[in-house]
């Protein structure tokens, strides 16, 4: 039996022509993850917006799922913080667009700082669809960092979930590890050297974190690793693209003077052109 990673789930949404097939993806997911799903809108409640959700709710797949509709005003980013914390979220639902100079409403400046101060995880959807894709293929962080684990954790158990069969944990490495100049065909046989070394470093390390999870939420799933030399950031949401992976899983950002000055722009890269739809786990 798996350990119940979710519990209550909080999805933002807004009154766009996207409104409907967010909300259809949320009580789905919330089915799958056996959750319960509140629902918010930070703006004024009137007689046809309540009209317009209810009759949406009624409409979607699991319309006998336990649904709760909250309005609140004020502003999006204080009253969604403030509801994750006061509503016990274990997982904030924002709609998005792929694209940065296309992002609406919570997307864009709103959802950076959204990822930063909940205390829960986000999932940021960019491909909601009426009828209900199978996720195939997940692709998380390896980044060797102590909140990983987690991560690579929580990819397995929404694996289980959604019924995904493949999971690959890419290993991104700063190009500046090699610390070899390639100038010629001797350097550039030392360098491929020490890159497999990395490649065996990071391997081990990530296989060690995958046999330390119970074998309940592993069995039957596919396991890949990849190490890709490059920027951290751009490097695994380009790969989660190529791939056509169906969600990237990503650390949260950690509160600490030294990460904030590195890890947002690693998060940074992957919201200014979502590969795919995007996980950001916090415990």
């Amino acid at each position: 039996m798996l350990i119940k990673l979710y519990n209550t789930i909080l999805f933002g949404f807004a009154f766009s022509p996207s409104l409907k097939v967010n909300i259809l993806e949320s009580t789905r997911i919330a089915y799958y993850l056996n959750c319960k799903l509140i629902l918010i809108h930070v703006g004024e409640k009137t007689k046809e917006k309540s009209t317009e959700i209810d009759t949406i709710i009624s409409q979607t797949e699991h319309s006998d799922s336990y649904v709760e509709v909250i309005w609140k005003e004020g502003n999006p980013e204080t009253v969604i913080t403030k509801a994750c914390l006061e509503l016990n979220i274990d997982l904030l639902i924002l709609g998005a667009l792929q694209h940065e100079n296309k992002f609406q409403f919570y997307v864009g400046s709103i959802a950076r700082k959204l990822t930063r101060k909940v205390n829960c995880s986000v999932l940021l959807l960019i491909k909601p669809t009426e009828k209900r894709v199978p996720c195939k293929h997940i692709v998380v962080n390896g980044l060797d960092a102590p909140e990983t684990p987690i991560a690579i954790k929580h990819a397995f158990y929404i694996s289980n979930l959604l019924g995904a069969q493949q999971i690959t944990i890419v290993e991104e490495v700063l190009p500046k590890e090699i610390h070899v100049h390639v100038e010629d065909d001797r350097s550039l046989k030392k360098a491929n050297i020490i890159k497999q070394r990395i490649r065996h470093r990071e391997d081990s390390r990530v296989k060690t974190i995958v046999c330390a999870l119970p074998e309940n939420i592993t069995k039957g799933i596919t396991v890949k690793t990849q190490s890709i030399f490059g920027k951290r950031g751009y490097s695994i949401g380009h790969y989660a693209e190529i791939v056509r992976a169906d969600l990237l899983v990503m650390n949260a950002p950690v509160k600490t003077s030294v990460w904030n000055r590195i890890f947002p722009h690693d998060i940074e890269y992957i919201l200014s052109d979502l590969p795919t739809d995007l996980l950001i786990v916090r415990t």
